[in-house]
This record gives structure tokens, sequence and C-alpha cells, in this order.
């Protein structure tokens, strides 16, 4: 047993906290966007004078239920108010739904959206009948006559409905126009209800510029009878969305029920699209996680990507290749996202960050939209009841971004660090207490080492701060050849483990437990890879007690490195974004942590 001081050796640099005095990744930080009650896509656009204009679903009942209707509203200063709502549909006629908005170069503003033209009800009346449109020629302070958008009736059409046969269908694609071409994506339902989906696209060659909606051009892709879909990922198939990515080459996304969202590409401008695949962070590589939950990509004025999940693998997740089925939406807090880029021809994603949570498990949101105006970022978001728009700290984005060209500083992180020691100094002993830590008030932890493991016991405990109440942290070896962090204050205790198959015998890795007070989720990343639960568990991420306070303990760290090599330590009185976690990995690798010597193995 070898017992480190967090004082003797404390690492002399600024402790800054990524946090601010107020977390703008809280949901409760955000400004209100107006409702009726329920509340759905507040989707936004910035109009040719600098306002926002918004778009949204709303009524003064529950989703689907009657006097459903799409309105606008307008912010003059960035989302902190907005005007009284505006009727695009007013909610005494037929359901009108998931209006998506799109601003011309001269200032037309388009709201297309679902609407019962034919007053048929179903039981519920927002997934069928026409696609619509109105337009505003004064920024959204009016609306035009609705005009209908010729819909071509394919073969899921044609599947009776509750013995009827109508047209089914909703989107959660904001228009976007490439050289000229606007597409958006959509989903159309072979039965009621939301069974059989898949995805279509609409391209228009000349709605930038016409001014006459009666002479718009409209094409419905993909050409043939069957939309996007593949047989064998079940009848959940929904809410396609997508980006483009030059001229006639665009890449679409869409949810499902089986833990991951899938993804396809088309260079013919939707006429044909390629098998689709589940969503991976590389071409083969790992599979992004998320639950059946809305999955919303954007494309940013800089070219990069960036993509809104959940990472989980949904309520009934029972392994990558099932089959679960039902009407179960939970799993949507935090939201994650990603930064992507293209490159050749295929996507690459960041690994994850959280953008925004709740410290209510409970609470649900979706449905983002992302606004960019002058190099600044904000996100919409909704609960179904209640609707927000929040500033996103660019910083963020940039670092998921900075991953893909590693770009990331190659230095370690100093800010917030109060430990760090080099295999030589993880041999002091016999010193005094250190810096506190505390978990509570949005504040957090990380642990970051280095080790090699030549035989892996279970119940060995690597790393030790706590006291007899049981009050600290350690980090141990579990089963599975995992290894796991338990916090507590000496009356409550939490913990978490790393994903199987991710450590090996023999083998330096990088572990980094990072323990994040807003949201109260300790995370895991090895080796510049954060877990996500793999096949085998929904989440690869954890909750922690929110009264856990100081986890301090007796301030020493006791180490046990029987069978252990341990090269590396530092301790951060603060969260590490992902993006760090990885910034500290690359660096070590650059200045030789993961090249130096190794035990060999032991065996029993």
């Amino acid at each position: 047993m070898i017992r480190i001081n967090l004082a003797a050796v404390f690492f002399s640099c600024c402790i800054v906290s990524t946090t601010n005095a107020t977390d703008l990744r809280n949901i409760d930080t955000g400004n209100r966007i107006p409702d009726e009650g329920y509340c759905d896509q507040p989707y936004v656009v910035v109009s040719r004078n600098g306002d926002w204009l918004c778009t949204l679903t709303t009524g003064s009942g529950k989703e689907g239920q009657g006097g459903q209707h799409v309105v606008s509203t307008i912010s003059r200063d960035q989302g902190k108010t907005w005007s009284p709502l505006l009727d695009i549909e007013p909610s005494t006629g037929p359901a009108a739904s998931w209006v998506v908005p799109l601003v011309t170069p001269t200032g037309r503003v388009y709201a297309i959206y679902t609407y019962n033209g034919d007053n048929i009800h179903l039981g519920r009346d927002d997934v069928h009948g026409w696609y619509a449109m109105k337009y505003s020629d004064d920024d959204g302070q009016s609306w035009s006559q609705r005009y209908r958008i010729p819909l071509r009736r394919t073969e899921c059409d044609r599947l009776e409905k509750d013995g009827r046969l109508v047209q089914m269908f909703w989107g959660i694609d904001k228009p976007k126009s490439c050289e000229g071409t606007v597409y958006f994506a959509f989903t159309k339902l072979g039965r009621y209800f939301l069974e059989e989906g898949e995805g279509w696209l609409y391209a228009s060659d000349n709605l930038l510029t016409a001014t006459d909606p009666n002479d718009i051009h409209w094409k419905l892709r993909p050409e043939g009878e069957q939309g996007i879909r593949r047989d064998g990922f079940g009848t959940i198939q929904e809410e396609h969305n997508m980006v483009p990515l030059g001229k006639d080459r665009l890449y679409c996304v869409y949810r499902t029920s089986r833990g991951y969202p899938c993804h396809c590409y088309s260079e013919d401008g939707g006429r044909t699209w390629t098998e689709p695949e589940p969503m991976s962070y590389s071409p083969g590589g790992r599979i992004v996680r998320t639950p059946r939950a809305c999955p919303k990509l954007w494309k940013c004025s800089n070219g990069k990507f960036l993509f809104w999940f959940h990472m989980n693998g949904g309520p009934n997740f029972a392994g990558q290749y099932s089959q679960p089925g039902g009407l179960n939406f939970r799993g949507r807090n935090p939201a994650w996202v990603l930064g992507g880029e293209l490159k050749d021809g295929r996507m690459v994603w960041s690994q994850p960050e959280i953008l925004l949570y709740s410290k209510d498990p409970e609470v649900r949101m979706s449905y983002p939209d992302l606004i960019e105006q002058n190099g600044r970022f904000w996100v919409t978001e909704t609960q179904k009841t209640v609707a927000r728009i929040h500033p996103v700290d660019g910083s963020l984005l940039e670092g998921m971004w900075a991953q893909l060209d590693d770009e990331l500083p190659t230095d370690p992180v100093a800010a917030g660090c109060i430990l760090d020691l080099g295999a030589g100094d993880l041999k002091l002993s016999d010193v005094e207490p250190g810096k506190p830590i505390s978990v509570e008030d949005d504040k957090g932890f990380t642990v970051d080492f280095w080790l090699t493991v030549d035989q892996f016991t279970s119940g060995q405990i690597l790393l030790d701060s706590r006291d007899d109440s049981g009050a600290g942290w350690a980090i141990s070896v579990s089963e599975n050849r995992t290894l796991t962090l338990t916090l507590g204050d000496g009356a409550r205790q939490s913990s978490w483990s790393c994903d199987e198959a991710m450590l090996s015998e023999g083998r330096k890795h990088h572990v980094v437990f990072v323990a994040d007070g807003g949201p109260g989720i300790i995370s895991v990343v090895v080796d510049g890879v954060l877990c996500n639960g793999g096949n085998v568990r929904k989440y690869g991420w954890g909750r922690f007690d929110l009264e856990i306070g100081d986890v301090s303990g007796t301030g020493r760290i006791v180490t046990d490195s029987e069978g252990v090599s341990l090269h590396q330590l530092r301790l951060y009185n603060r969260y590490l974004r992902t993006g760090e976690v990885i910034q500290n990995y690359r660096a070590d690798a650059r200045m030789g942590v993961s090249s130096l010597p190794v035990r060999p193995a032991t065996r029993s």
C-alpha cells in the first residue's frame, strides 16, 4: 500500500471550472418560447431583418387531441422575449401539425406542414391528410392563403389505415438548399398508428425563386414505390432528416426502436439511396446508440456537421439486433451531441458531449433546432409542454470538430488540475491531506490515469481515498474485467463501471472517470472512446445521487499496485468534457506515457 498526499504533490496550475455560475447545459436556464399548453418542433429561421421567426405545433390539449394547429412567433432579442402567437392555421379548423419553416434569399418565409384537409378522423388527426404550405412576405407578421403540395401516392399509401385509404405522414426536417435546389425529408406510414414507416424526400429546383406558389416544381424521391427503409430493421423507421453534402449528394439519418439510428447516402439528389445501415461513428466503426427519439442533423456555416441524440439503447434494449416494440419514448435526458465532418465521401463523427440536461431524469427533451447567427449558436428543445431556447458554448462545438482534425491542444489540460503524478511520483508516501473535492451544486471531479493490468482480480481496490464512514472515492476492479468508480459522502454512495471488453491484460490503457455534478452523471472514457454500453447494457454512463456532497474522504489516496502498473495519475476538481479527456490521451501519447515499459504479465 502506498499513500499519496494531494497537497505535497499539488500540480501548480490555474483552477478554472468548465461550469459557469449558470450552467448553460441545464434546460431550466433557457428562455421560454410561448405556446398554448402542448408544444412541439419549435423551429427557427433568421429573417432578412435579423429577427428570429419561430414556427411550432401547439394546442390546448395533449399531443394529437382536437384543436392542434400551427403558429408562429417573433423574437427581436435572440430568444429572450417573443411576440404573441400568430395562427398559421387556426385551432378551430382541421388539425394542422409538424410545421417546418424555410426562409428564401428574397426574404419570403414558407411554412410547410401536415394538414387534415379532408377532415378524416382516425383517432388521431395529426399525421394524415395533405402536405400544405403558406408563405409570409413580411417576416412572419401575416400569412398567405393555403396551398396544397402534390404528394404522389406510393405503395404504402395504398394500404388501408383503419379501413380507409389515406396518406399518413409527418416531417421533422427543416428544408435546406444546395446549389439552388431545396430538399426536405419526411416519413410516410404504411399502417395506423406509427407503423411501417419509410422515408421520402421533396426536391424543388425553383422554390427559392418562384413568386407564384402554383408555379413551384415538386419532385418526390426516391423514384419508384418504396421509400427509405430496410427490411429486417422492423416497423419503426421514421423521422427521416437529411443534410446536403454537395451537388446532388445527400446524407439521411432516421430513428428506429432498436437502440440505434440508421443512415444512408444518395449521390443523385435523392433519386436512389444506399441501403440503410446502423449509424456509426466512422465507416465500419462503432455504432451510435440512441432510443426511439428525434435524431437531428445540422450542417453549419463552416461546412461541419452536428448530430443531436441521447446515447442509450432505449427502454426496451435487448441487444443490437433485437426487435423491441411499443410506444415507449423514454430515455431523452440528457441530450448529447456529436461533431461531424465529411471524409472521403462519408461522415465521420467525434466522441459525444452533453449538450443539455435536466436534473430530473424523468424529463424528456427532443425535437430540437439549431440557430446560427453572427458566429454564435443556440438550440431549441421541447418537453412537449415547455419549449425553450438555449445559448450554446461555442467552445464545446469547436472541441468536437477539433477531435476530427487532430487540432486539440497538444498539452494536457491544466485548468482544475489539483494532482499530476508520473510513475515516479506514484511511489511517494507519508504525506498530509490535500484539496477538497465536491460533486454538489453543479461541481464535479475527474480521475484520469494510465495503467497496465497484469491480471484482473475482482474486488481489488486500485485507488482509494475513503474514510471509515465510506466518504471519498475509489477505483476498483469489478467483474467482467472492468473498472468501477465508487463515490460517497458517508451517508450516500454511488458507483459506475466502464464498458466490458475495453480493457486487456498486459496492455497500457488510459482510463478516465468523469463525475459531472450538473446532470449527476458518471461517464467513462477508455483510450479516447466514451463508453456507450455497447451491445451489453442500455447505458455506458450512469447517474449518481445528487445529494452526495463532499467526496474528499481522507484527502489521501491509497494505491494497491499488486498486479497493476500505474503510469500516470491526474485529479481534477471539476468535470472534464469528453474532448478534454481526449486531449489528455493524445498529449500523453505524444509525450511517451503510452510507450513506458510494461512489466511482463504474471499468471497464476
